[in-house]
């Protein structure tokens, strides 16, 4: 667990993770730079962010940024284990 971006990059550069699972919140502002830079660091990790904000352009720029999941904070009991199967390859999407 970590609480900062810089954090979350110097720890996926450390241990190579295969899913990474990141609170939206970690941003600092709106810039989600540091889920390219996580990609460029650890290509290999899958990324499932987390979110309060249900508005469809915040799952975009999730996406867009390089994402491979996005799961609402209030499904996360019923979403995060099937999102993280789906990043893993072991159910299909």
């Amino acid at each position: 667990m970590v609480a900062d971006e810089t954090s979350l990059l110097e720890g996926a550069a450390r241990l190579h993770p295969d899913v990474a699972v990141v609170d939206l919140s970690l941003a600092q502002g709106r810039d989600l730079g540091w889920l390219r830079l996580l990609h460029d660091r650890c290509p290999d990790v899958k990324v499932i962010v987390l979110s309060v904000h249900d508005e469809p352009n915040v799952r975009r720029v999730a996406l867009d940024s390089g994402a491979d999941e996005f799961v609402l904070k209030r499904a996360i009991v019923t979403d995060l284990l099937p999102a993280i199967d789906r990043v893993r390859g072991t159910v299909p999407g």
